[in-house]
């Protein structure tokens, strides 16, 4: 989450995340940088960034894919 007290965001804290190269290689099954298309697949986005298979250029840290759990745990607000 940001370093503010404010409600995580997709917009601000998951979003930024995803870079363009993640995006690309996405975006025939969905966009990494839509929030509905982020929320509708999380799960499996969860699974893939836990198992280390998603980026396919390298696991991202554990503290990025607690950014993305809290996003999700906050009911996916934009």
């Amino acid at each position: 989450m940001s370093a503010s007290h404010e409600q995580i965001s997709f917009e601000r804290d998951v979003k930024p995340l995803f870079r363009e190269r993640d995006r690309e290689s996405m975006k025939r099954a969905f966009d990494l940088w839509s929030h509905d298309d982020v929320a509708r697949h999380s799960d499996a986005i969860l699974g893939r960034l836990r198992s280390g298979t998603m980026p396919c250029d390298g696991a991202w840290p554990d503290d990025q894919i607690a950014v993305v759990q809290a996003w999700v745990d906050a009911r996916k607000p934009a």
